[in-house]
């Protein structure tokens, strides 16, 4: 029974950073193959700016769909998209394409610190997280969104777009909280 792993990193939130890196080891201990994908965006100040933030997608949508273009998801038993914040969006938007396709039966969903956009693409069977000082999201918007569309969302107070506080040895329980649930769910 093959399984798949994609990870749609942030703009500045790459595979490597620990959310990314941690899932990608669970992933890969649970018997996933994957692929950690790649892109960039220069523009800055996209943060609030609605135009900026459809175009960051746009681009970074484009260079996603390239990099998956010869991945047959139909060949593997579980799919699984990992996305941290723009990411998000773009694990969505792909996956509806997939299921629109009729090639998106076993897909699942990890959103870590999902954006509201996300929402417009209505993830199915996923699970968010995100933290209350989370300056990229309307976090209350968010959460509505997610539990409208039953997302089940994990919350962490004061955390951050990173999942993290000022506290560095609470961040290290925060990522421990959220890499056991992501274990869970892989």
């Amino acid at each position: 029974m093959k399984k798949l792993a994609i990870f749609f990193p942030g703009i500045g939130y790459h595979a490597d950073k620990p959310l990314l890196y941690y899932s990608r080891k669970l992933a890969g201990e649970a018997g996933y193959e994957q692929i950690a994908l790649k892109y960039d965006y220069q523009a800055g100040n996209i943060r609030g700016n609605k135009e900026k933030m459809e175009a960051a997608f746009h681009a970074l949508y484009a260079q996603a769909e390239e990099q998956l273009a010869g991945v047959d998801v139909t060949a593997y038993a579980e799919v699984l998209f990992v996305s941290k914040s723009v990411g998000t969006i773009i694990a969505s938007a792909y996956a509806q394409k997939l299921e629109e396709a009729g090639t998106a039966s076993a897909l699942r969903h990890i959103l870590y610190t999902p954006l509201e956009a996300t929402y417009t693409f209505a993830p199915k069977h996923a699970v968010a997280f995100i933290g209350t000082a989370d300056p990229w999201s309307d976090v209350p918007a968010v959460i509505q969104m997610s539990e409208a569309q039953g997302v089940p969302m994990h919350v962490y107070e004061n955390a951050n777009h990173s999942l993290e506080t000022n506290d560095t040895m609470h961040n290290l329980k925060i990522l421990q909280d959220v890499m056991e649930k992501t274990k869970a769910i892989i």
